[in-house]
């Protein structure tokens, strides 16, 4: 919920990024719209399912305004209603309805999903023993975590054929990385050969986290290697500063490289310094 503007432009003061004022009435309308109704979900956050009433008595708006805002905050997915709970003896009349947000009016506050990830990762390092040990650990977890990602796309690719790339690119959106693939020639030298493919995640759920633990990258690449039957190498990733992961498929019975793939061209968010550096950095 981050749609109240932290700062009001001054006369005279130039607009900063991601702060200009409104052009025209209907948009500061609309502005101040979001910010109420942000402010009615934020009430419901900090004091439980409470009731329009409730609510109007909080904010200081009419009881009808808080419809309006619950109205939308339903219709979007963000709350529901239900009967209030009564504990002890009720009086006569249907129980008062009130409003509680759902998960994904949770989720559009801030979650510290990243830390726990990140905390959790750290005790089974330092559960092995730290060092070597407490990295292959994290690395075991990685491999295993992504296995079972691996055992749900199988089906799917084995019944792609030579499109095996384009199928676990459309798995893999539909967990949510924004993946798509991009047929280059497989060496700049033999432009008649068959073509190899870039499977490019625009999208990493789990960036903040293999920043710190690199397993996560190295597993993931494994597992591409294992599904799609042949080397991968990946050439970049978003953990490591790249703007896209980036992940070279040859062409089937091209021979696996150590070096950056020919013809592999720099996916858009990279360059290729970015995508050359991200390879010798060994994450395939």
């Amino acid at each position: 919920m981050k749609n109240i503007r932290e700062h009001e432009a001054q006369p005279g003061e130039p607009d900063a990024p991601g702060c200009a004022v409104p052009a025209t009435a209907a948009e500061a309308l609309a502005e101040g719209h979001r910010a109420t109704r942000d402010r009615v979900a934020r009430s419901i956050l900090d004091h439980g399912p409470s009731s329009a009433a409730d609510l109007a008595s909080r904010l200081g708006l009419t009881p009808a305004a808080v419809r309006r805002h619950l109205d939308g905050l339903a219709a979007a997915g963000l709350v529901d209603a239900r009967e209030q709970r009564v504990y002890g003896s009720r009086g006569r009349g249907r129980p008062a309805k009130v409003f509680a947000l759902t998960d994904s009016g949770r989720s559009a506050f801030y979650q510290a999903y990243d830390q726990l990830a990140a905390d959790a990762l750290r005790w089974i390092s330092e559960a092995a023993g730290g060092g070597s040990a407490g990295e292959e650990a994290v690395a075991a977890f990685a491999r295993a975590r992504l296995a079972k990602q691996g055992e749900r796309y199988q089906d799917a690719l084995d019944q792609a054929g030579a499109q095996r790339a384009e199928a676990l690119a459309e798995a893999l959106s539909a967990d949510g990385y924004a993946a798509t693939v991009r047929r280059v020639p497989s060496a700049a030298a033999a432009p008649a050969a068959p073509a190899g493919a870039q499977l490019c995640q625009h999208h990493c759920p789990v960036a903040h986290i293999a920043e710190q633990f690199p397993q996560l990258c190295e597993a993931e690449t494994e597992v591409f290697s294992q599904l799609l039957g042949t080397h991968v190498q990946r050439l970049a990733t978003i953990a490591h500063g790249d703007g896209v992961c980036t992940t070279y498929v040859p062409a089937s019975g091209a021979a696996p490289s150590s070096s950056r793939t020919p013809g592999a061209a720099p996916t858009a968010g990279t360059s290729p310094n970015e995508n050359g550096s991200s390879a010798r950095r060994n994450l395939a």
